[in-house]
């Protein structure tokens, strides 16, 4: 249940390729999805600890609508970097390590580790609603795992990151964010592993597949989330008010590169406007000639 958090410049948040007031929207709409996400999940969870079996089908159908909005906004972050550099993430990828590593690789992670995640709710779903089946808790509780530790890798990229010109305010409020993440992301993968072993070990009834410590993990983990994405929030509102400045570039010449590339687009537009621009139409009175004002005076007065 983790997200990107970044400080670069080269970010387009918006569709359609609106202008800077539309990508700052769509930016916080962003960041105030992924508030709300968490807090389904925290909620969810919580539900689930109660001891009414219908609440805890309900709980898990409000974390799995939780796990769905984060979906979308693991994917909004990719796209958003991805148009910020023009889609030329060879070009990027390729000249700046740490964006190919970071800005691509961390929301692709994430995405991974959530749909493993909602996956292994859907089929608790399943076996709370049909009865048990071996071969779906095998496999759900290894999802439980494997979802939470793509999480944690992608916290641990997220986390590593090293910036060499973006403002020290910034970065702050960036590992305010990031920590949070990380915690919350181990939380998650120990709860999984705990869960697994108290099935496993076991010898009576299979009735409950979730355990009540792997929802107290989920909710102190679901709990770090919501402080994340509110920090996250405040770290938005400081890049917007920015404007720009004081954000990382892309590194190893991949800037220059594409300014330059960007740059290389404006001579043919303007081309194209003048090759539109209508010719003079006959008949318009000509610009007087050079000459003294007593010959223009002269030459503009009408014939007796």
């Amino acid at each position: 249940m983790v997200k990107l958090a970044t400080a670069r410049e080269c970010r387009a948040y918006g569709l359609g390729g609106g202008g800077r007031a539309a990508r700052g929207r769509w930016e916080y709409i962003n960041a105030g999805a992924y508030v709300f996400a968490a807090v389904l999940l925290a909620g969810g969870f919580g539900w689930h600890l109660s001891a009414w079996s219908a609440t805890t089908r309900s709980g898990l159908a409000a974390a799995a609508l939780g796990l769905l909005l984060l979906l979308a906004v693991n994917a909004h972050d990719l796209l958003a970097h991805a148009a910020g550099v023009d889609y030329s993430l060879a070009l990027a990828a390729g000249l700046d390590s740490q964006f190919a590593l970071v800005e691509v690789a961390v929301p692709a992670v994430h995405f991974a580790g959530t749909v493993l995640t909602l996956i292994a709710l859907i089929f608790f779903e399943i076996q709370m609603a049909r009865g048990y089946r071996h071969s779906l808790e095998k496999h759900g509780l290894n999802m439980l795992i494997a979802g939470p530790a793509l999480w944690l890798l992608g916290s641990i990229q997220n986390i590593c990151q090293v910036y060499e010109r973006a403002n020290g305010h910034v970065q702050i409020l960036q590992k305010c964010v990031q920590t949070p993440l990380l915690l919350g992301s181990t939380l998650f993968l120990i709860g999984g592993i705990i869960n697994r072993h108290d099935i496993h070990s076991q010898s009576t009834s299979r009735s409950e597949l979730l355990g009540r410590s792997w929802g107290w993990f989920c909710v102190s983990g679901s709990l770090l989330f919501v402080a994340a994405g509110l920090l996250n929030l405040l770290k938005v509102f400081k890049m917007q008010q920015m404007d720009g400045r004081g954000l990382e570039k892309l590194r190893g010449g991949a800037q220059e590169r594409l300014n330059r590339e960007r740059e290389g687009k404006v001579p043919l537009i303007l081309e194209e406007g003048r090759r539109r621009t209508p010719a003079p139409v006959s008949g318009q009175v000509p610009p007087p000639p050079a000459g003294s004002y007593k010959e223009a005076v002269v030459s503009g007065a009408p014939a007796g």
